[in-house]
This record gives C-alpha cells, structure tokens and sequence, in this order.
C-alpha cells in the first residue's frame, strides 16, 4: 500500500469519526448558568478577587425551535406542546432542570435553604406563569419504576413544593432559538432568575435571605 492511498484512508476513517460524533450530539445540549452572591471585592497585592460569594447556578437541558413556531400554543391548548403530557413543564430537556444554592434564598415569601432543588414552570396561561421550587429528586436515566425521583416532569407531584413564585411575563422583538436561563439586575444581596425562549422572557426576583427571616 504506497503513502497516498495510507492517507486517503486516514482521511476517510477521520470523517467517519467525525460524522459519528456528530450524530451523538443530544438534540437539546446540556447548559447551566451561575452567579456568585453576597461576596465583596477586596483589593490585596495590587489585585482584586471576590470573597465571601455564595454560588446560585442552575443546569437543564437546551432545546432548540428548528423552525417550530408559537412553541407554547394557545386557548386550551396553552402549554400542552412543551408539557408532552407531564402536568407541568420541565423548563427544559432530558434530566430534570436543576437549581443548586450555596445560600438560603427568598423568593417572595418563601425561604428556599440551600441546597439542590428540581425547578418547573406552570403554565397557567399566556399572562400566567409560575415557577415551582420542588424538593423531588432527578432522575440521571429514565427509570419507569423509580418513584423517589423524576426524570423532566413526569410523574411531578405538588407535596414536594418548597415554593411556588409568580413569573413576570413580557414579550420580546426577537426570537431566542435555544432555551436560555440566565440572571439578571444581580446586586450583593439578589438579583432575578430569567428565562428566555421563543419571543418570551419570564422573570422571578429572588433575595438572599438574611438569619433572621
């Protein structure tokens, strides 16, 4: 076999290789966006680092439109389309979507301690949302017979609610492609979790909580 056919078959099995990994690719990638809260910077050699931050980040999956339109529906059957017969939305794709707190939060009235919570959304209605802080386990494989945690939102249950936050609804002049968690107008003491899809941003305040709330 001389050099140049060695080659050709090199390239060849390369782009077998490669088009194999792209057909593995999940159809809604995994994200996750973080914040860190109640730090403050501090100048020391000539150098400014951030201490004393709590770290907020959520994890969930990504879907993506590929051309669908109006993804939440309308009239009665607002929600049915990204709910796929579960009771609410995962707010997401595959595992369910996930908070993890370092610090106890305020969402309202509600104390969320720190620790690892599922989040959905109910999807009331085009005006109407709300989000739900939920204690329930996730499930990292879809497991039928496991009924300690969920994979997305099926099987979803309300007992396991840690607290449930009205969302600030708004309409947007474009089209966000991928399902996008994100914070914003965070300050030392709080900020908003957001959520952006399609032509919607949906928005909860939320507050470190102080020992004596």
């Amino acid at each position: 076999m001389n050099a140049k056919i060695s080659s050709l078959l090199a390239l060849l099995a390369l782009a077998t290789v490669s088009a194999i990994a792209q057909s593995s690719r999940p159809s809604s990638p995994p994200g996750a966006a973080a914040i860190q809260v109640g730090g403050e910077w501090v100048e020391s050699d000539g150098r400014s680092r951030y201490e004393g931050g709590h770290w907020i980040e959520i994890t969930y999956g990504r879907p993506i439109l590929r051309g669908r339109e109006n993804i939440f529906g309308e009239d009665e059957d607002y929600g049915e389309r990204v709910n796929a017969g579960a009771p609410v939305w995962r707010a997401g794709a595959n595992v369910s979507t996930r908070l993890q707190t370092e610090v106890d939060l305020k969402f309202g009235d509600n104390r969320v301690p720190a620790g690892e919570y599922s989040l959905f959304i109910d999807l009331e209605s085009p005006t109407e949302w709300t989000l739900i802080i939920s204690s329930w386990a996730a499930q990292e494989q879809y497991d039928p017979n496991d009924r300690t945690a969920l994979w997305g939102a099926y099987g979803y249950t309300p007992e396991k609610d840690v607290a449930r936050v009205p969302m600030n609804l708004m309409s947007i002049d474009v089209t966000v492609e991928q399902l996008t968690f994100g914070f914003i107008d965070v300050t030392k003491s709080g900020g908003s979790v957001a959520l952006w899809w399609d032509d919607v941003m949906a928005t909860a305040p939320f507050q470190v909580a102080s020992d004596s709330e």
